[in-house]
């Protein structure tokens, strides 16, 4: 396609669609390496622990765990609150290492605005120690909001392109998804394992 032809194709979708472009960057969680913890379990039994680990780009990444369930936090928390809320998956369940970041480049400016990242969730139906996948999309908290939580569920055992689909998803709902919405689920054909949200960070 010749330069004036792309000119014209650029005019007629708009100024966002040529100022906008969205990509992927990829950071690890290195509980070893990059997490500090900053709160856990005293003396009295208790088997909770909450860390903030490096994430992307100076966006940081809060991991809570208690009772063999995590909650992750992408991004900046809102100023003030005492507790993040706790997301996760009634049963038992842990993070993988890697996170997507799906990263809007307006320009200069870089904002990364939503994570994929897989989970690995007890089946509760099957105790035959094989694990349900799950992509969880969340919203990145920014500084202006801190506003944080998951966008969407999308089982990756049973159900092709589940990539493909947390992306697309991502891209379109997490900008102006408001926590407190009912996320959306993908689930193939495995149901989603029944997931939990309150703001007691303990657990």
């Amino acid at each position: 396609m010749r330069l004036p032809a792309l000119l014209a194709l650029a005019l007629a979708l708009g100024p966002d669609a040529v100022a906008e472009e969205i990509f992927s960057e990829y950071t690890d969680i290195d509980i070893e390496q990059n997490c500090t913890v900053y709160d856990q379990a005293g003396d009295d039994g208790g088997d909770w622990v909450s860390m903030i680990c490096a994430g992307y780009r100076g966006y940081p990444v809060i991991l809570q765990y208690s009772d063999l369930r995590e909650s992750v936090f992408y991004g900046f928390p809102p100023i003030g609150e005492d507790a993040i809320a706790w997301e996760s998956f009634g049963v038992f369940n842990s993070t993988g290492p890697k996170i997507e970041w799906r990263i809007e480049r307006d320009g200069d400016v870089e904002t990364p605005f939503a994570t994929i990242h897989r989970w690995f969730v007890a089946n509760p139906v099957d105790d035959n120690g094989k694990q349900i996948e799950v992509l969880v999309v969340e919203k990145v908290g920014q500084l202006s909001d801190g506003e944080g939580c998951a966008v969407a569920y999308v089982v990756a055992t049973g159900n092709p392109n589940a990539n493909e689909k947390a992306r697309r998803i991502a891209d379109g709902r997490a900008r102006h998804f408001r926590c407190g919405d009912e996320p959306s689920v993908d689930a193939g054909s495995v149901p989603l394992p029944d997931v939990v949200r309150w703001t007691d960070n303990r657990g």
